[in-house]
């Protein structure tokens, strides 16, 4: 099942259940209103929903051409926004981009911090940079839409918590990093608004790519018009999902309409190019001595999309121009 957001004179916009190929939609208004009001009450709608999708899917619903500008992010604002960073060979070169060592804990204990989730920006909206010096940059991920979370949720259970797979534009300010992170108390102006692909899909569209809490897909960012990346997104996914939601359930409960993020995908065979522009700048100082490509600037566009084994689009695209503020 694949479900999406369309733009509506309300902040949460309208549900719709999107048909297989993407091409066409139906409003999901007998079932739930949005999205969150579907997680809210999941076990109910879920069905209704998926009945609603084998209707679509069969011609015997007709549904309306699906235009990308009308969509939102799935949820253009959500209870809570916490992104993860379980792909080590990122890691390692992020943290060698600003002088700084791996933690010792690299391997054993994850990455995380709490993005701003009350403004989410959907697949075509512009990335607006208030000043090129910021170093904007680009960061290509997969993402869960969870149901509720009990505290002290395992890794074993995790699996119940899942409602959605999705793709994010994890957009980042690398030159506001340094400076925020010697405070000691983490990102704050260094992570602008996040952006999401127009549709996200219940686990079962991703067939046998889905296992092990990680997709085995490859997900593909093409920047100002170049493919510039298309790394694996599951084996070097050093910790799947369901260890990311075990840890971040240690200590709190979270609630239906959260969304928890794989950290930036990254493969350590250079082949499989880049998912941000920080990891290139590396990759070129280890080489060459010192980094070669600029940050975003206004004009700069970034596309961000996984293809199925089949070479269709699951999520839809995100696609997104920078301007100037």
């Amino acid at each position: 099942m694949k479900l999406g957001t369309l733009r509506d004179s309300t902040r949460d916009g309208t549900l719709v259940v999107v048909r297989r190929d993407n091409q066409v939609y139906t409003p999901a208004i007998g079932v739930a209103p949005t999205l969150q009001a579907a997680l809210d009450a999941w076990e109910r709608a879920e069905p209704a929903l998926l009945a609603l999708a084998a209707r679509l899917d069969s011609g015997e619903t007709p549904g309306v051409p699906v235009d990308p500008a009308r969509f939102a992010a799935p949820l253009p604002r959500a209870y809570e926004w916490v992104d993860g960073s379980a792909y080590i060979n990122h890691i390692v070169l992020v943290r060698k981009a600003r002088g700084a060592e791996p933690p010792a804990t690299l391997r054993s204990d994850p990455l995380v911090y709490q993005g701003g989730s009350g403004v989410l920006l959907g697949p075509t909206d512009d990335l607006v940079l208030g000043d090129p010096a910021w170093g904007l940059d680009f960061e290509a991920e997969v993402a869960l839409i969870l149901g509720d979370v009990p505290q002290g949720t395992t890794k074993d259970d995790a699996h119940r918590c899942v409602r959605l797979v999705t793709l994010v534009n994890d957009v980042t300010l690398r030159n506001l990093i340094p400076d925020e992170l010697a405070k000691g108390f983490g990102f704050f102006n260094s992570k602008p608004a996040t952006a999401f692909s127009p549709f996200a899909v219940t686990p079962d569209e991703l067939g046998d790519a889905w296992r092990d809490g990680r997709v085995h897909l490859r997900l593909r960012s093409t920047y100002n018009g170049a493919l510039v990346g298309d790394p694996e997104a599951g084996p070097e996914m050093h910790f799947s999902f369901y260890e990311l939601l075990a840890h971040v359930a240690k200590t709190r409960a979270f609630t239906a309409g959260t969304i928890l993020g794989s950290g930036t995908v990254s493969n350590a065979d250079r082949a499989r190019g880049i998912s941000c522009l920080a990891e290139q700048r590396m990759i070129e100082t280890i080489e060459q001595g010192k980094p070669a490509t600029p940050f975003m600037k206004p004009g700069d566009t970034i596309a961000i999309e996984m293809l199925d084994l089949e070479g269709r689009s699951l999520f839809g695209r995100i696609a997104q121009k920078v301007v100037a503020k």
